[in-house]
């Protein structure tokens, strides 16, 4: 591990530990220094591998199942998991489909079955992982992430695949974010926090990855979480400043994505504006209350 993940992830996390929001003085600043400290898309050479021919599939039914059981959209456009209601039996159902995905040989996958089986073991890991240590109020409780400054979960290696230890973190900055190169990957991945995109209440799958990507990115954007302008103020989302990176490296760069997927009032706010002011992001757990 480099020192710029081991150090960055974390002070990242430390910096959005309050529902950050950048005083707007120090955004200039506050912009390039986030960007600097946030994973960068390193490349994990060993999960290259994929087979284009081949026409294997993977059974997500087991995640879909729950997912629409569980998964409850509410009124303020948030979508939220009911950790507290599901069953022994689902949470078993769970455990075995982490399992199953563990002994795939993904890698004789081609790139669109791969796509969806790592951003579905990633949501499925995420879940069980609050499971695991529920009743928790933040993902960030769950420090488990090996090393002295390391923090919450996503350094933590909590599954096998291919006989190859992997994290969240390598799943999302090694795997998905490096060979697919494509901005949607932060809207589809989720963190169990209310200012993450919505998990999506169905599975991930070859036939619905575009699809779902593209309703994942509306849906973000279009809510006050993903951006918000008042006036000729823009605030968005630290995902954003986080991963500037990936939505082309600039201001503008990340104001054309915010356009593209803009509902009509959004649109016409962000046409008046030069740059992004603020960011925010709210790391409170995305469960319902019961």
């Amino acid at each position: 591990m480099t020192a710029n993940r081991l150090f960055g992830i974390t002070a990242v996390r430390r910096l959005a530990a309050r529902a950050l929001v950048v005083p707007l003085a120090l955004v200039a600043g506050a912009f390039s220094f986030d960007a600097l400290l946030a994973p960068g898309a390193n490349l994990w050479e060993r999960w290259q591998a994929h087979d284009p021919a081949s026409s294997a599939t993977i059974d997500h039914a087991p995640w879909d199942a729950l997912l629409a059981a569980y998964v409850v959209p509410a009124d303020d456009g948030v979508n939220r998991f009911a950790y507290a209601r599901v069953s022994a039996g689902d949470r078993a159902a769970l455990e075995t489909y982490v399992r199953d995905l563990a002994r795939v040989a993904i890698s004789g996958h081609d790139r669109a079955d791969q796509f969806a089986y790592w951003v579905n073991l990633y949501n499925a890991l995420t879940v069980k992982l609050v499971f695991d240590h529920f009743p928790v109020a933040s993902i960030r409780d769950i420090s488990i992430s090996p090393g002295l400054f390391a923090a919450g979960p996503w350094d933590k290696k909590l599954i096998e695949v291919e006989g190859e230890p992997v994290s969240l973190n390598d799943i999302e900055h090694r795997i998905l974010r490096p060979i697919w190169r494509d901005p949607r990957i932060h809207y589809a991945v989720n963190c169990a926090a209310i200012g993450c995109p919505n998990l999506q209440p169905q599975a991930f799958t070859a036939a619905n990855t575009e699809s779902l990507l593209e309703k994942a990115a509306r849906e973000y954007i279009n809510h006050p979480r993903g951006a918000r302008v008042e006036g000729e103020t823009l605030e968005v989302s630290s995902i954003y400043v986080w991963y500037r990176e990936d939505f082309g490296g600039t201001d503008e760069g990340v104001i054309a994505h915010l356009k593209r997927y803009a509902e009509p009032g959004l649109a016409a706010a962000l046409s008046g504006v030069a740059g992004i002011d603020g960011h925010r992001y709210d790391w409170s757990l995305n469960g319902t209350a019961d």
